[in-house]
């Protein structure tokens, strides 16, 4: 799907086509897609929809303007953000946008006059109460976990749906390992992804062919990787040592991503592992083999 035009600075327009797209305003046409527009710009579909709070992803509206962020942004759950200054921005406006307020912004950017905003610096914004900001699509998905934990007394999440045929028989991570907490809920309710306890040095490797869409640090997963694979499904690799890959590098199946680091807090070493399917967690046994 071909996204018609975007408004960019000084009203000219934009073809979708253009390098330009990343970091602009969209208008949404016809046909247009979330997951298109995505793969447009380059970047990850939850970092898209990040950026767009309140945004119902299954029903976009033709005329609807939508930020795209730039490579450079960052959107991790809880915040803070990272948020690239455009043409009439301000703290307040930025706030009004991902639910915070100025004064928290403020607080974030020491040394950074508000007054003196630059176009394309970079400013991170704390999202109020350490959550990030409701959109339509996770309002429903809070909702359907409420029903869910009414239904069913069982810890094991809720299936996200019918997979690709090609998510299937992948090998898992590591090449020695122990499964000491599976995907699915605690006993508080709150969704929990897969961590497998492994030796020192053991390397994790890529679960399937893909593209490197982050290669970096989280706030409290440590050093992370993050790969895009055929059929919109990907792969997290957290609390990492080091890292073996760049954003932007094509990796294959068994390719090292990360060198898996130690937690102090288990004396471990511990990978955590994430599989998702259109930004939606999923129990990877579904798909490994």
């Amino acid at each position: 799907m071909l996204l018609g035009a975007c408004a960019g600075r000084g009203g000219d327009v934009q073809r979708a086509g253009d390098p330009g797209i990343a970091g602009r305003w969209v208008t949404v046409q016809r046909g247009d897609t979330l997951g298109a527009i995505a793969r447009r710009a380059d970047v990850p579909l939850e970092r898209l929809t990040r950026f767009n709070p309140g945004v119902d992803a299954r029903h976009l509206a033709v005329g609807q303007r939508l930020l795209v962020p730039t490579q450079r942004e960052r959107a991790p759950f809880g915040g803070p953000y990272r948020y690239q200054i455009r043409p009439g921005d301000t703290y307040a406006g930025i706030a009004r946008r991902f639910g915070t307020t100025p004064g928290r912004i403020q607080n974030a950017n020491p040394g950074t006059d508000p007054r003196g905003l630059r176009i394309g610096q970079i400013v991170q914004v704390p999202l109020a109460g350490g959550a990030a900001p409701k959109t339509a699509a996770s309002n429903q998905a809070a909702s359907q976990r409420a029903s869910s934990k009414k239904s069913t007394t069982s810890t094991a999440a809720k299936p996200s749906g019918s997979l690709p045929s090609s998510a299937s028989g992948w090998p898992w991570p590591l090449d020695d390992y122990r499964i000491v907490r599976r995907y699915g809920t605690d006993s508080r309710g709150t969704l929990q992804p897969m961590l497998l306890a492994t030796q020192r040095g053991a390397k994790a490797k890529a679960v399937a062919d893909g593209d490197v869409r982050f290669s970096g640090s989280m706030r409290q997963l440590g050093r992370v990787v993050i790969v895009h694979h055929e059929g919109n499904l990907q792969s997290v690799y957290a609390l990492c040592d080091s890292l073996s890959v760049e954003e932007g590098s094509r990796v294959s199946q068994g390719a090292p991503v990360c060198e898996v680091g130690y937690s102090n807090a288990t004396e471990r070493h511990d990978l955590l592992f994430d599989l998702r399917h259109g930004g939606k967690p999923i129990d990877p046994q579904r798909v490994l083999r």
